[in-house]
């Protein structure tokens, strides 16, 4: 198996192309949209909820079968596996082009694989098995939404307000300091609803004391 590099895009703007029109179709339809990407779906036939993003102006329909030069100018391309000499012909012109591929459930013919996500907010997190095991993935995903953990996440962007109040300050803490500051008071201070509390707290600690503490050793 390929050893993965994990990366974040930023589709804005750029071209993308899936061929297929079917449920896997649909669902990486909209995650491209949510990114707003400029999505083409190439098949003769689509869900009804693809027909609805396509008379919404959100996604460009061609309804007839994938043809070669189709990814001409691609960024990215995705194929369903449901017709096995479409989207070999669709692997064959991303690797000619250089156009990041997924082929869906089939890895061998994939330049990246589509990680299973958990999003809260502004934060994002990704959950990849290599391509071994998608349920495990989902699974994953599914433990991890309910996990006490993404009450950290709700507070991404007063973390944020904080570090550029900060930068303008001139001040940054280093790594270590920023977790120390970031403790079980502040986390309920924060979902108490007492924001300003939190936020003034953060960053009189983090001003008073920019670097972490050291432990004193005899």
């Amino acid at each position: 198996m390929p050893s993965y590099y994990p990366v974040y895009l930023n589709l804005k703007g750029r071209r993308c192309v899936i061929v297929g029109g079917g449920a896997e179709a649909q669902r990486k339809a909209q995650g491209l949209v949510e990114c707003r990407a400029k999505v083409t779906v190439i098949n003769p036939t689509v869900t009804v909820v693809l027909q609805d993003l396509a008379n919404r102006g959100l996604i460009n329909w061609l309804s007839r079968e994938y043809q070669a030069g189709d990814l001409e100018g691609v960024f990215l391309a995705i194929a369903e596996n449901d017709r096995p000499r479409v989207y070999m012909e669709v692997a064959k012109e991303a690797e000619r082009r250089g156009v990041m591929l997924n082929v869906v459930d089939t890895t061998n013919l994939c330049s990246f694989i589509a990680p299973a996500i958990v999003r809260r907010g502004d934060v994002t997190f990704a959950i990849s098995t290599a391509g071994l095991s998608p349920a495990l993935a989902r699974r994953l995903r599914e433990e991890l939404s309910e996990s006490p953990v993404l009450r950290w996440a709700d507070m991404a962007d007063m973390l944020s307000e904080v570090r550029l109040s900060l930068r303008r300050k001139g001040v940054r803490p280093d790594p270590e300091r920023w977790q120390e500051c970031m403790d079980n008071e502040l986390l309920d201070l924060f979902h108490d609803g007492r924001q300003d509390e939190a936020r003034e707290r953060l960053l009189r600690m983090l001003q008073e004391q920019p670097r972490a503490t050291q432990e004193t050793r005899a």
